[in-house]
């Protein structure tokens, strides 16, 4: 009888979620509870729908909404130079304090498509809009997929309307399905704590480097929150704009922050940057065919800047991310690269008294390296991804 029994435990084990708060660079706000990623914060209702521009059938339309007039909020937008027309559209066409909806699509960038992308994605966010009957400027739009390409409209449209029709306080796994492009799964939580409920929803895998990554990010709460715009911009300083996985910035990146304060407490200190800060490692991990994340952590640097350049140049070197892959634990690569961001200065050797790079060589999924330039007390860290085949082959299939 025993046998089975233990059998019986080990599937529940396999079968049971995985924690949310799993890295080991993030603490986990004491007394915090996790609950079903799938239902989110109250006062807020999403969906995802299929309308064709991913193949198989797959969710590629989703729409998120707060029940509350009174929403307080803020979009984070790529600063890109070729930005694409839904962020175009978010800058110049929507009301970024008082954003009540959004609409998103999966499979199509909607980027370097023209005039005609532009009023595409301004009929995206006009369809929600009618449908939801709110102003126009109440709606923000997003878009994630392939560059170029012109968006198929109608489809689009006729997607969100029926996302609208469909929408749930428990349909946030169908809304983080629907943003997906490369990731290997959906990045979603819903955390509870001092009575105010948060819940979040993320996509990212590959063209990720700050300002924020190509990402997709929507954060719900009931919290009273002050400043909508401080308060994001605080928490993604030390956490979407602390990533990279391939050095490259998107077209595309948005985040939106929308809080009711509907549960009479304030947002608890520490939550918005944990929840964001997890979000963004598992978006690293989930980097076009990485295995391991590694977090280069640059010391006594002689000011903030310089301290940023040398672990920006350590954590998008090619030799490093291959070091990282294959678990070598050489830091010259690190010496080098640091020293190539700090060309025509005077260093000294950067040698293993100032390198720590053993765990490198580890079996671990996160791995913790660190430089000491000895030159000032800045410091600065980057979370970064492994280079692997699998990137290459991802890429080189992609889509054009």
């Amino acid at each position: 009888m025993e046998a089975p029994a233990n059998a019986q435990r080990d599937q529940l084990k396999r079968l049971a979620p995985r924690p949310f708060f799993r890295s080991r660079w993030v603490r986990a706000p004491e007394g915090v509870e996790e609950l079903e990623p799938a239902q989110l914060a109250p006062g807020f209702r999403a969906a995802g729908v299929a309308c064709g521009l991913k193949r198989g059938g797959a969710t590629d339309v989703g729409v998120l909404a707060c029940d509350s007039p009174e929403v307080r909020s803020a979009l984070a937008l790529t600063r890109n130079a070729a930005a694409a027309a839904p962020i175009r559209v978010c800058r110049h066409e929507c009301d970024a304090g008082a954003i009540r909806a959004v609409a998103v699509n999966s499979g199509n960038a909607n980027a370097a498509t023209g005039d005609q992308g532009y009023r595409d994605a301004l009929a995206m966010r006009d369809a929600a809009a009618e449908a939801l009957k709110l102003d126009p400027r109440a709606v923000a739009v997003a878009e994630t997929g392939t560059i170029g390409v012109p968006l198929d409209i109608e489809a689009v449209t006729t997607g969100v309307r029926e996302a609208v029709a469909g929408l749930s306080p428990s349909a946030g796994d169908r809304f983080a399905e629907a943003i997906m492009t490369t990731d290997r799964g959906p990045k979603s939580c819903t955390l509870r704590l001092d009575g105010v409920t948060v819940s979040a929803q993320a996509k990212g895998a590959g063209m990720i480097e700050p300002g924020f990554a190509t990402m997709l990010c929507f954060v719900q709460t009931d919290g009273e929150v002050g400043d909508a715009d401080h308060a994001l911009r605080s928490a993604l300083a030390v956490s979407m704009e602390r990533i990279t996985v391939d050095a490259q910035m998107s077209t595309n990146d948005t985040v939106l922050f929308q809080a009711t304060g509907a549960a009479g407490e304030p947002l608890p200190d520490g939550l918005l940057e944990a929840v964001l800060l997890q979000l963004a490692v598992e978006i690293v991990a989930d980097g076009e065919g990485a295995t391991r994340v590694g977090r280069v952590a640059v010391r006594s640097a002689g000011d903030a800047e310089e301290a940023e350049r040398v672990a920006r140049a350590i954590a998008n070197s090619p030799l490093v991310k291959t070091a990282l892959y294959g678990r070598d634990s050489n830091w010259g690569r690190i010496s080098q690269a640091a020293g190539m961001a700090l060309a025509g200065e005077d260093v000294g050797e950067l040698g293993p008294d100032r390198i720590q790079a053993a765990e490198l060589a580890s079996d671990s999924a996160e791995v913790e390296i660190s430089i000491a330039l000895g030159r000032g007390d800045a410091e600065a860290h980057v979370y970064f991804s492994d280079l692997t085949p699998d990137y290459i082959r991802i890429n080189a299939e992609y889509t054009t």
